[in-house]
């Protein structure tokens, strides 16, 4: 027997898909009814790290989360702000370059082709 055929790893698990409702009660068992996260995945057949992060979601929600964490609205909120603030500096930047103008100043004294004075001013364009 070879080294590999001595240490078979299990396999995968399929991905199971929960409901919101089942979710909810697991995280209501770890913070409302006090039990660990350990003995809860354990009864729900769940793996810590998965009931863990529904769990730490569910603090920052309710704001009980690290100190000075974003809940998920303000993730939201900041995102959006940032596209905003990137677009009109993006704007801005655009605005700030020089163009030439297609205007003539208005010092300019247009001629008239024959050189028969100056033209009226409803023919400028």
């Amino acid at each position: 027997m070879s080294a590999s055929d001595v240490k078979q790893k299990k396999p995968r698990r399929a991905r199971r898909k929960f409901t919101q409702e089942f979710k909810d009660g697991a995280v209501k068992m770890v913070l409302d009814e006090g039990k660990g996260i350990p003995e809860v995945a354990e009864d729900l057949d769940l793996t810590e790290s998965a009931l863990r992060t529904s769990v730490e979601r569910a603090k920052e929600k309710r704001g009980e989360g690290r100190p000075g964490a974003l809940i998920q609205e303000e993730r939201e909120e900041l995102a959006r702000l940032r596209a905003e603030n990137r677009q009109l500096r993006m704007e801005r930047e655009l605005l700030k370059k020089r163009r030439p103008s297609s205007r003539r100043r208005r010092r300019e004294v247009r001629v008239h082709p024959r050189a028969e004075g100056p033209l009226p001013d409803c023919l400028h364009v």
